[in-house]
């Protein structure tokens, strides 16, 4: 069971400001989470895989290979502003 000074500590080193009634829920909340720790703990687990997505995922994204860029005419015909061919970015504000 987490106490009212571990959720304290921990809330300090999260730079938190708790109500009283917040660490209470808290340490009710966090005493739960590692009593749901403990019991997944006591699983038997050789020989189950890691895994890193609850589903297979194959080729998420495309392949990074070099291709031509766009002409620089085509690029800045869409921008907004240009100056000596670039972009023309505000100055940030001070």
């Amino acid at each position: 069971m987490i106490d009212r000074e571990q959720v304290l500590h921990v809330a300090r080193l999260a730079r938190l400001r708790l109500s009283d009634e917040e660490v209470e829920t808290m340490a009710s909340e966090l005493s739960s989470i590692l009593g749901h720790i403990e019991t997944i703990s006591e699983l038997d687990l050789e020989g189950v895989p890691a895994t890193t997505h609850v589903v297979e995922v194959a080729n998420a994204l495309r392949a990074d290979e070099p291709r031509e860029s766009l002409p620089r005419d085509v690029v800045l015909a869409a921008a907004p502003a240009t100056q000596d061919g670039g972009f023309l970015v505000p100055s940030p504000q001070a």
